[in-house]
């Protein structure tokens, strides 16, 4: 069993190779659903300095212990489910809920409301059914702000939305017009 600390380490590590720089680590991403061998990954690891003893079983911990489950395990495959950064890896165009949400800084809201939600520096924009996925990550750029996304509006404009697993979803684009500020109170009445 890995201690908290160890455990959020490997995690960030394994972003950092699946999601960002496989590449460097001798790794190629499956290009359909950006998966590799598990074994490949754990080799990978132990090739780095302060990784030599890290263990299938820990790979296993960080997957089933991630917030926001980034990785997922199928078979003898890895893959982180979202956020790539050098990779396009596809995914099947689903339908969404009515509303799905966007975490982001508050200082990020008025250019959201005026040109849309844009990847940035990712592959696709990330949605995410509930308030706490959104939450998660709003909360690294500042001060929460979270977006509420009209969806069936979004599809009548040509939005395509791609359901990455537990709860996200993702676009290439979500026009201004579909978006609002979430406002806990307007959503009880």
């Amino acid at each position: 069993m890995l201690s908290k600390e160890y455990e959020v380490s490997l995690s960030k590590r394994m972003t950092k190779i699946l999601r960002h720089d496989p590449a460097s680590y001798g790794l190629a991403l499956d290009p359909h659903d950006g998966s590799v061998p598990v074994e490949e990954l754990l080799h990978a690891l132990r090739r780095l300095k302060g990784w030599q003893s890290v263990t299938m079983e820990n790979l296993h911990q960080v997957v089933a212990n991630s917030d926001k489950q980034r990785f997922e395990i199928k078979g003898d495959r890895i893959r982180a489910r979202y956020g790539h950064s050098v990779e396009r890896v596809t995914y099947e165009a689903g339908q969404p809920p009515a509303v799905l949400y966007h975490g982001t800084g508050s200082g990020a809201t008025v250019v959201i409301l005026k040109d849309g939600i844009r990847p940035m520096g990712r592959q696709y924009v990330h949605l995410s059914e509930g308030l706490q996925f959104a939450s998660l990550a709003g909360k690294r750029k500042g001060q929460l702000a979270i977006v509420a996304v009209d969806t069936a509006k979004a599809a009548g404009e040509g939005v395509i939305f791609y359901f990455a697993g537990n709860e996200v979803w993702l676009a290439d684009y979500v026009p201004a017009g579909c978006c609002s500020i979430y406002k806990p109170e307007a959503r009880r009445r």
